[in-house]
């Protein structure tokens, strides 16, 4: 699916790269997803913390679910803001 944003800004969204990076995860290349967009990984532990928690009530379950979810704000934010940095591409 085309991305939204960028047709109608012109440039890349936060979450630009997530579906194809999901895509090649789901075939096995785990190097070209993580290229592709760094943050699946720590979205997808997110996902998992949060449901593992609604599941099974874990005692110090919301804490940890803010602190992932921090790290993975983190990260997509570090990603985007690599994508537009005015050096060459270093991957």
């Amino acid at each position: 699916m085309p991305c939204f944003y960028k047709q109608i800004i012109g440039i890349d969204c936060p979450g630009c790269g997530m579906q194809r990076s999901l895509i090649e995860l789901m075939k096995g290349n785990f190097v070209v997803s993580f290229k592709l967009y760094p943050a699946l990984l720590f979205v997808m532990i997110t996902l998992s913390i949060t449901a593992l928690h609604l599941i099974l009530k874990l005692k110090n379950g919301a804490r940890i679910i803010q602190y992932s979810f921090i790290a993975t704000s983190g990260v997509i934010l570090i990603n985007y803001l690599i994508k537009f940095m005015p050096f060459p591409n270093i991957f």
